[in-house]
This record gives structure tokens, sequence and C-alpha cells, in this order.
């Protein structure tokens, strides 16, 4: 009897299968042709340890792979025989950095490549004859920018270091990327902490922008937020930014890279229409749906009178 089947890992993904778990080894054994292939297989390699998703597919246990290439090819041949015969759909394969001698395998296999982080390649592939219901990889970037005014209508704005074709000395608002796990509000916070070392809070967001075919074909979102300035002294970030300052608005708008461009120009017409209190942008409300239980952050208008802060409405 095989000890990987006895494995906890393995009772999980074969609990279900009830054909496999009912008939003893000997009768497998003594079926027909495919019955014996299984039981040649399963005697003679151990099947991957893994544990079965909620759409009738199986996530493989990266922390539990065997530790050298040639285990890892009939194992994972053996495996995917297996998942097919009782039916699985599609398979997860995790394979870490210090494991990466086993991508040309898994290729070889079928696998085809899903998403990397720094420390691992995920690998999937789909068993049906038919197309692959597997979600795809992570279609978009987010980015954020922060519209932060003062009491002086003076804009906080910075030049960076690094910089587009024809976009040298411009001054511009603060933007940047949103880390992992990372609400837009508060990533619209950090982004002006970290580039100009001022302190800010979370007005609103007042428009959002969609692209396509950005950075490595990627889609990408940008949430233009206003912000209210908690201080005024600013600290730079000299690996990315070369100067920031407060800026007159009316000097900013001025500048001949925003009268040059319709979007940037649309985008400080609704900031400018936000301060004048015609229009309002979307706030921040932390919820929990029934949906996976789990709390979030939905933006929305507020409808409540006491809340409302512009008159818009």
């Amino acid at each position: 009897m095989l000890s990987g089947v006895k494995s906890a890992a393995r009772r999980k993904l074969f609990r279900s299968e009830h054909e496999w778990l009912d008939g003893s080894w000997s009768e497998l054994a003594g079926g027909d042709a495919g019955s014996s292939h299984w039981w040649t297989t399963l005697e003679n390699n151990f099947v991957l340890e893994a544990s079965e998703d909620q759409y009738g597919g199986v996530l493989v246990d990266a922390d539990r792979l065997p530790s050298d290439q040639a285990a890892f090819a009939r194992s994972l041949a053996a495996s995917l025989s297996y998942w097919k015969s009782v039916g699985k759909k599609g398979v997860w394969l995790k394979l870490p950095v210090d494991r990466s001698e086993f991508v040309p395998i898994a290729v070889k296999e079928g696998f085809k490549y899903h998403h990397a982080e720094e420390a691992y390649l995920m690998l999937t592939y789909w068993i049906p004859e038919e197309p692959s219901l597997l979600p795809a990889n992570a279609s978009h970037q987010v980015g954020v920018g922060g519209f932060v005014i003062n009491d002086q209508m003076e804009v906080l704005v910075v030049q960076e270091k690094y910089h587009g074709l024809g976009l040298g000395g411009v001054w511009k608002i603060p933007t940047g990327f949103i880390q992992a796990s990372e609400e837009i509000y508060t990533g619209a916070i950090r982004e002006v902490k970290e580039e100009t070392g001022v302190d800010t809070e979370f007005v609103d967001v007042v428009a959002f922008r969609h692209a396509h075919n950005v950075a490595f074909q990627k889609s990408d979102l940008f949430f233009m937020c206003m912000l209210r300035p908690v201080s005024n002294a600013i600290k730079i970030d000299e690996t990315e930014i070369q100067a920031a300052k407060w800026m007159p608005l009316e000097e900013l708008v001025k500048q001949p890279f925003i009268q040059e461009d319709h979007m940037f120009q649309k985008i400080m017409d609704i900031c400018i229409q936000r301060l004048r209190k015609c229009y309002c942008g979307l706030t921040a409300h932390n919820l929990v749906s029934k949906f996976d239980g789990r709390a979030s952050t939905l933006y929305y208008n507020v409808d409540e009178p006491e809340d409302v802060n512009c008159d818009a409405a």
C-alpha cells in the first residue's frame, strides 16, 4: 500500500472518490487494462499532495513537492492521469523559486504559465477537452493621484527625476501605484507622504481613468483622490523626486502641459468644480457582504444630508 495515499492531504483529495476507496487494490489490479495501469502507476509513483477547490479542481501543495526532478516528473505524470480519471478539471501548480528546475518538466506535460511573483511561479493545467474556465491572470494595474490643496488655494506639486519624453520641468500632482492589499485612499495618502513628506487626509475620489495596453499590455485604472493637508513642511524623496512645492492653482492649470492635454485639463476642471462644491466625489465606506463574509470598501456618493460635503445634489 502506498504510504503517500494514506497521508492526510491524499485522504482529503480522495475522500469524494468513492469508486477508488470502496474497492480493494486487488480488485483494481484484477480489473481491465485501465485498472491494471492504475495499479502499476499508483504503486510505483506517489500522486502529488493536493487539496480540492470548490470548482472541481485541485491545488498542489507547494510545500510537499518531491525533492528531485526525476521523482517530480513521475509524480506529475501519475497525478495527471489520476486526476483525469476521477473527473477533476483545473490543476494549480505553484512552484517556489527553489523548485524552478521543475518548470520545464511541467511545461512539457502541458502546463501553462499563469502568473509569477518574487517567490514563485504559478502554472495551470485544464483537463477537460473544452475551453478552459480557469480565471486569467490579473489584467490591471492600479494607480492613484493625490490632489492636495491648502487654504491659500495652493496645490502640492512635484517634479519627477525620471519622466517621459517632453515632461522635463513639468509640475504635476504626486502619483504612484497601489500596493498589495492597500486601499485606494490609503495608497494616495501614502504616495503623497513618500514623495513630499506632507501628511494628508482623504476627502473623496473625484474621478478615475481606465486605459488599456499600458505596461506589459496590461490595462490601467487610475484614481484621482482629493486630499486635505494636515501638515505643510515639504521633505522630498530624493530617489524619485527632483523638487516639490506649493503652487498656486491658477499657475498649475496654466502650464502648457495641462492646457494641451485634454485628459489632465478635464481632471483639473473636475477638481476645481469639487472645490466650488459644484461636484460630489465618491467617499469610502467599509461594509461586509454576505457573499464572502469579508469587509471591503465601497465608494459612493453619500445620500444622508448630514454627511454631504458638497452642494451638487
